[in-house]
């Protein structure tokens, strides 16, 4: 991911300005992933590897389940 920014300005005017700015990087699921990958590593825990890669997974298992769950109830009430 990289950062850019774009700067335009006119030298007769201050206020004709166009910026446009981008930051990308590792949220915080991304950070707790490498954080318990590094404890896992360096057998700092001996946690399953599920539990280790739950970050990068464990957000669309719950949307998952919600989404099944909706559909259930809908076909309950759809009768």
């Amino acid at each position: 991911m990289s950062d850019y920014y774009i700067h335009n300005s006119s030298s007769s005017s201050s206020s004709s300005k166009a910026t446009a700015t981008a930051s990308g990087g590792v949220g915080f699921c991304g950070l707790l992933f490498i954080a318990l990958l590094v404890l896992k590593l360096t057998h700092v825990i001996d946690w399953s590897w599920w539990w280790i890669t739950a970050p990068l997974w464990g957000g669309f298992a719950i949307f998952l389940v919600v989404f099944v769950f909706i559909l259930i109830i809908l076909a309950i009430f759809n009768r």
